[in-house]
């Protein structure tokens, strides 16, 4: 049977992940940010689908995750939820839109899932009493802790979090929070391999990793940085699995020169008259 029309058992849920989380199966996530990406990572058999904010500086030139808007969130949404057939969809809350008020954020996080058909949202940070409001609200939490873009102002850059003991302890009891506030999967980033290993065994929803070492119940990456279509140089955790950018550039190229050289198009991608429509066309500019 095809993705794209998956039996209803097929689709990937919550509980679904939670049972991957038992079994010992590790949940494959990426990201993804438009209809024609998120069609294909889908027919893959991507488990989890997210929205990330990363689209600030993967898709649309910003230098972090921090200008992103509701509205393009919102956006990216729409066209990945037209693609999606099986994976769980979840989108990021951009930053300032759940910071200063629950109600306000419970507004925006409703909009995500009413307006762009996202199954769960995404925030960053200890933040127990938010996640709780949200949950009541019967909107799907997903927590993010560890290295936070959104907080790289505060951290001083894109740096790996929980290097001593105290700080592993604060990011396991941050977790312990977030779960008892009802969230249903934890993103962990840039933490050492350790640290990781411990919080996916203490917590009883899934924990997904990036640049969080192996032990985690699953692993996320953004999709642009797996097949070099970005123009930062990598982070140490993000493994290259094609070089489309150097494809593209290859193929680009390559139609330039069959344009300035004539070769493109040929005749067999070319459309003509019907020998009677030639004939008056011609009989015609004769006359003229």
């Amino acid at each position: 049977m095809s993705l794209l029309a998956p039996r209803e058992t097929d689709k990937v849920t919550f509980p679904v992940l939670a049972g991957k989380k038992r079994a010992g199966s590790p949940i494959a996530a990426l990201t993804a940010y438009d209809y024609p990406t998120a069609r294909i990572v889908d027919e893959a058999g991507i488990d989890l689908l997210l929205v990330g904010d990363s689209l600030g500086m993967a898709v649309l030139g910003y230098d972090s995750t921090l200008p992103v808007t509701l509205e393009e969130m919102l956006h990216h949404t729409r066209a990945v939820r037209r693609a999606v057939r099986r994976a769980l969809l979840v989108a990021d809350m951009p930053f300032g839109t759940y910071h200063a008020d629950e109600a306000e954020a419970v507004r925006n996080a409703a909009r995500l899932l009413k307006e762009a058909g996202a199954e769960a949202v995404k925030i960053e940070g200890p933040r127990p009493a938010l996640a709780n409001r949200l949950v009541e609200a019967e909107i799907p939490v997903v927590a993010h802790l560890g290295l936070l873009p959104q907080g790289v102002h505060r951290m001083g850059g894109y740096k790996v979090q929980g290097r001593t003991a105290d700080a592993a302890e604060a990011i396991l009891a941050d977790a312990l929070a977030m779960e008892a506030a009802g969230v249903a999967l934890l993103v962990l980033e840039g933490v050492p391999q350790e640290v990781a290993r411990r919080v996916t065994a203490s917590l009883r929803v899934p924990v997904i990793g990036i640049g969080a070492g192996l032990q985690c119940d699953g692993q996320i990456l953004v999709l642009h940085d797996i097949l070099n279509l970005t123009f930062t140089p990598a982070a140490r955790f993000v493994r290259r699995y094609a070089d489309l950018a150097a494809q593209m550039r290859d193929a680009v190229a390559s139609y330039a020169d069959d344009v300035r050289a004539r070769r493109f198009p040929a005749e067999s991608e070319s459309y003509h008259l019907s020998e009677e429509a030639r004939l008056l066309w011609d009989g015609a500019a004769k006359e003229r």
